[in-house]
């Protein structure tokens, strides 16, 4: 027989036979686009707006619904009710972290971000009990994040009020805040080894963002020094990326609605004053500043897809059988722009996080850091953070704009596991 035509019918076999294992498989779980043979539904997903794409998707088959990404199934959970039924409702069993082919080769499921069953329980028991040993969600750390706040804008006062893109300046104070939880130090801004690191953690960041895709070894113990060093390496990327985009993030929007920026002065100045550091305390004093940092990370949706789950175990949910393993998609910009809690959601507006009276409002919806089992570990730290450098920021400094407001661009540069603000430069003028 000829060989091209052994070939052909080669393939023709391999093809029918991942339509068909496809085919057998969806019988089980919820309804989607039908995928193409080995690459799955690629070609239906809009890389540039992933987000849109899951949307009209959640509009054809419902907020429960399968994508193939290649050849595996991935399930895609669209909206508060199915997002908050799966991952705290039944969080046990969409415990699981879903795999990346990239996080796998790069962190080998280790560290608390990446890892799974067992390991992943006791690591995260580990380090949550270790990060309180060494201060964090105590008094002592949020005097050392006052202390950076401090340097920090002693940094920004170098500027002279001239134009400068703050990416690196505003990673080096979350970062040190990281540094001094783990190692007990800050480092000067100027060192190059910590600012080696900013640049390293500041590579990762834009490659997250980018489109998807020695000692002895003991088998029983998950404190081996490669786990350990995952973990860190986890704080760190969680701990100054996140914190850093967001602080980023948060001034671009403040230059582009100066009306807000206004009203947080002033009430920064009412509360706090010139002449002494802001406090975790005076945050029950400023609900229009508590309500602006919750709309910002409302509004930039950092993690749109979040970081995949998988399920634990074979999983009823919603009448759909899950099997083991598979991985699950949480939207949580289906739940951060849900327009029926947040009326005109493409809109930057504190209002969303305010009652008639003024008074801060709490939301279920609000997810930026997850939710349930898996929910960020450094969430308590992040949210010091972004409330003491943000007010001692505006307490210190107006900002000013090269563009009119009108010309200010806002759109994120990149649309896949996060979204980062467009680069932009920024004049810190002291008060």
């Amino acid at each position: 027989m000829d060989p091209v035509v052994v070939l052909v019918l080669s393939l023709s076999c391999l093809l029918l036979l991942s339509l068909w294992r496809q085919r057998s498989e969806r019988g089980k779980l919820p309804p989607g686009p039908t995928p193409l043979p080995i690459i799955g539904n690629f070609l239906q997903i809009d890389a540039k707006n992933i987000n849109q794409s899951l949307t009209n998707f959640s509009k054809v088959y419902g907020p429960v619904f399968t994508l193939y990404l290649g050849r595996k199934p991935t399930v895609v959970l669209h909206g508060y009710e199915v997002v908050k039924e799966a991952l705290i409702d039944h969080g046990e069993e969409f415990a699981g972290r879903g795999n990346i082919p990239i996080f796998e080769k790069t962190n080998k499921g280790l560290g608390i971000a990446f890892s799974n069953g067992s390991r992943w329980k006791e690591i995260r028991r580990f380090s949550l009990m270790t990060l309180r040993n060494l201060g964090m969600g105590k008094r002592t750390i949020e005097d050392r994040i006052q202390e950076e706040a401090q340097c920090l804008v002693e940094e920004l006062r170098k500027t002279n009020g001239e134009p400068c893109d703050p990416t690196f300046i505003l990673s080096y104070a979350p970062c040190n805040v990281i540094c001094s939880i783990i190692f007990q130090n800050r480092f000067d801004y100027k060192d190059q080894d910590f600012l080696n690191l900013v640049k390293r953690l500041d590579e990762n960041g834009k490659f997250l963002s980018s489109s998807w895709l020695q000692e002895n070894h003991n088998q029983q113990s998950e404190f081996t020094l490669e786990n350990l060093a995952a973990t860190v390496s986890n704080l760190f990327t969680a701990g100054t990326e996140t914190t850093s985009t967001t602080l980023r993030y948060a001034l671009l929007l403040l230059l582009k609605h100066p009306h807000v920026t206004a009203k947080v002065q002033e009430e920064v100045n009412r509360v706090v004053g010139r002449h002494r550091s802001p406090s975790m305390k005076d945050r029950n004093y400023m609900p229009y500043t508590d309500a602006m940092i919750h709309e910002v990370q409302r509004f930039i949706d950092l993690l749109p897809t979040n970081l995949p789950h998988a399920v634990t175990c074979d999983t009823k949910f919603r009448n759909y059988l899950i099997p083991k393993g598979t991985m699950v998609m949480t939207s949580l910009s289906s739940v951060l722009h849900d327009s029926k809690e947040f009326p005109n959601p493409e809109v930057f507006d504190p209002e969303h996080f305010l009652d008639k009276n003024g008074n801060f409002k709490k939301s279920d919806y609000f997810m930026p850091f997850s939710a349930g089992k898996r929910i960020c570990a450094g969430e308590g730290l992040a949210r010091m953070e972004l409330f003491l450098f943000l007010t001692t920021i505006l307490q210190t400094f107006n900002l000013k704009s090269l563009h009119h407001t009108k010309d200010i661009n806002i759109t994120p540069v990149a649309n896949g596991l996060t979204s980062l603000p467009p680069p932009y430069k920024i004049c810190f003028i002291p008060v």
